[in-house]
């Protein structure tokens, strides 16, 4: 009898085993060849329904049973749980069919790699801190608001006392409305209610700036939750603000740098302006190019698409605050442009022909030989040209022509599709300018980036003006937030970072591309193009990325998410007059064709220091490059630019070694010319008679 019992328990088990058992099938698609448009279905049978889905990909939800906008070629795992814990894990892949998803689907796990590395966070690494992100308290926000909203809402009755525990749904407060409606407002969350309005009080008027400019001026009650709850994306990863190690690189250089030369980002403004404007210019200096025109290249650089979208996201993610410390790093990227430009001109070389061949190949290699360090220097110079070249046909070349194709074709509806076309007209454009060289390159953008700065800062400035009432609760928005912003903002270090990461990408300080570009000026002073270089950091950032987020504030597009970047500080111009977009538009073309022309030549440079110094060897490496204009503005590559934006950022680490390296010999340098300069010793412009 107990053998037929144990028999019988035993069958029963295992019946039971296999009706738990999940049987899952999968109706995996890649519906066209654009990029990034796969998806997984998946219908789940068998164990105790509802189930959910912890997909790898972090967009989406644990309820979905479809994850969409997937990159064809790469693995996404999925585990599918019942409501009694039995679990399965599966793993799909698209296949990539057209081209450019072999090259996405390919590069998207190398820009992954990098990632880990540009991106990891020592500081959590080491248990310093906990990088999730926490809420504390859940606001409760006027029903049916929106950054767009023209009305005025009033708190007409508190249903509950305030300290009163709360549960999702509950009925807590009636609000109404001047369009003449009563509004029901539900608690969000469980937790303690705390007031934010008193009865009868307004809580928000579209009509009153402070309102609009003031983050979460719409909330009129905050839900304190018993214990805190980390954020999480749609998959249930939680979110985290990191401290990025190519954040940290790049603004401990800068710190590093700023004391060594003695706050020469402030001591040397005054100075820096004079030499741009031409009070130093020897005629018959050697180089090629002007202090101005080497300036306004360098410029034409690093401001371009990233001061208008990126900022945006920037603002959107860290929120008011994160212009004050974009501020702050600009200032502190002054000093580390300085010290690269300074050896930029110090290690070049002039061929015969009165050719400049310069920037960190030449001082990474024959600084360091001269320290007896020719291995290390050889090395970090190899490395760094190989970057250069890399980000010169993506961040420098195709990003551009991907990035400002979409943003005209988005005011201009006759450009649909036609992006080949578009490609070959702006191939033709950035040609007739980079065949005649760094002097053809220099005129253009001597008259280029004044242009196009101007066409900006104006439009900005418009905007400003015509808000000039909204200044004061601008302000105040941006020091609260730098210093005592919300949870959601990630605290005061969250936000801190978003601010530092936006100026540090924006402004290239630290990463060597414009000490090729400065390599070029006529000058007898390495120095004097240290003090030219300064102000790009300031022009770049302190100047164009902080007005673009002075746009976003004083307008309330701050406040605005789920928008991409460009797309919000174009709908903040045309939210004060309709045309601006317009003229976004022709600054987003004109920021991207300069940005073009430049990096062709801090590119060619780099190819040169590889492959030779011939005109041959020039006329092959521009060919390609316009050959890539093309390709950008024509196709999708997605994780292909990804990889070529950080290889930008990988520059800096050949580079930064270097400068550490090299310090002390620009300060004794620095020093001087500084007693030349004081001496009178310098070359100096004689005033003409009236």
């Amino acid at each position: 009898m107990r053998k037929y019992l144990l028999s019988l328990f035993f069958t029963f088990s295992i019946v039971s085993l296999f009706a738990q058992e999940l049987d899952v099938k999968a109706d995996i698609g890649n519906p066209s060849n654009l990029i990034n448009d796969g998806f997984i279905d998946l219908q789940v049978s068998g164990g105790t329904p509802p189930y959910t889905y912890k997909w790898s990909n972090q967009s989406t939800s644990l309820k979905s049973e479809r994850a969409e906008g997937l990159v064809e070629g790469i693995p996404y795992a999925v585990v599918i749980t019942d409501s009694q814990g039995e679990s399965t894990t599966r793993s799909y892949k698209i296949d990539a069919e057209a081209i450019t998803e072999h090259f996405n689907g390919t590069f998207a796990p190398i820009v992954s790699s990098m990632g880990s590395i540009l991106f990891w966070d020592p500081f959590s690494a080491i248990g310093v801190y906990d990088p999730v992100v926490y809420a504390d308290v859940k606001n409760v926000s006027t029903p049916g608001w929106t950054t767009d909203t023209e009305d005025r809402f009033v708190l007409k009755q508190w249903v509950v006392k305030e300290g009163t525990k709360v549960k999702k749904g509950d009925l807590i407060a009636v609000v109404s409305s001047d369009k003449g409606e009563d509004l029901n407002t539900y608690a969000p969350a469980n937790g303690t209610l705390k007031y934010l309005a008193k009865q009868g009080e307004v809580i928000y008027n579209s009509e009153n700036v402070e309102d609009v400019i003031e983050a979460g001026a719409h909330n009129l009650a905050q839900i304190e939750y018993d214990e805190k709850i980390p954020l999480t994306h749609p998959n249930g990863d939680p979110q985290t603000k990191d401290i990025p190690f190519i954040v940290v690189w790049l603004l401990l250089g800068a710190l590093f740098f700023t004391f060594r030369m003695g706050f020469i980002n402030l001591r040397g403004f005054k100075h820096s302006l004079e030499l741009a404007r031409g009070k130093y210019d020897d005629p018959d200096a050697p180089g090629q190019v002007t202090h101005f025109q080497a300036l306004a290249t360098a410029v034409s650089g690093t401001v371009g698409l990233g001061n208008i979208a990126r900022v945006a996201v920037a603002i959107s993610l860290g929120g008011a605050g994160a212009t004050f410390w974009m501020i702050v790093a600009g200032l502190l990227g002054m000093s580390s442009k300085f010290v690269e430009c300074t050896l930029g001109v110090k290690y070049r070389f002039i061929n015969s022909e009165g050719r400049v061949f310069g920037g960190p190949m030449n001082y990474l290699r024959y600084g360091l030989e001269k320290r007896n360090q020719k291995g290390l220097g050889k090395v970090l110079a190899g490395l760094f040209a190989v970057l250069a070249i890399g980000a010169s046909f993506g961040g420098g070349n195709m990003f551009q022509a991907n990035q400002s194709f979409e943003q005209l074709q988005g005011q201009f509806p006759f450009l649909v599709g036609n992006g080949f076309l578009f490609g070959i007209v702006t191939a033709v454009l950035v040609g007739i300018v980079i065949i005649g060289g760094i002097n053809s390159i220099a005129k253009v953008t001597g008259r280029i980036v004044p242009l196009m700065a101007g066409i900006y800062i104006l439009a900005c400035l418009a905007v400003v003006f015509i808000n000039i009432d909204n200044i004061g609760p601008a302000f105040t928005a941006i020091f609260d937030g730098a210093f005592s912003p919300s949870a959601l903002k990630g605290g005061v270090i969250g936000v801190l970072i978003v601010g530092f990461q936006r100026a540090a990408f924006s402004n290239e300080a630290g990463v060597g591309s414009a000490a090729i570009a400065h390599s070029a000026a006529k000058t007898n002073h390495p120095p004097s193009e240290g003090f030219v270089a300064l102000l790009e950091p300031f022009i770049d950032t302190v100047v164009v990325c902080t007005l673009t987020a002075l746009v976003l504030i004083f307008t309330g597009k701050h406040e605005v998410n789920g928008i991409a970047g460009a797309q919000l500080t174009s709908d903040a111009f045309g939210s004060v007059i309709s045309w601006f977009p317009y003229v976004l538009a022709a600054a987003v073309f004109l920021f991207a064709f300069s940005t073009m022309i430049s990096w062709s030549y801090y590119g060619m440079r780099a190819w040169t220091y590889l492959f030779g110094k011939s005109k041959k060897t020039e006329m092959i490496y521009k060919a390609l490059f316009l050959v890539f204009v093309v390709v950008g503005a024509s196709v999708s590559l997605g994780a292909v630019l990804d990889f070529s934006d950080m290889m930008i950022l990988a520059m800096s680490f050949p580079n930064i070694i270097g400068l550490y390296i090299m310090s002390g010999e620009v300060r004794t340098d620095l020093r001087d010319y500084m007693r030349k300069l004081k001496a009178g010793e310098l070359f100096k412009k004689q005033a003409q008679a009236r």
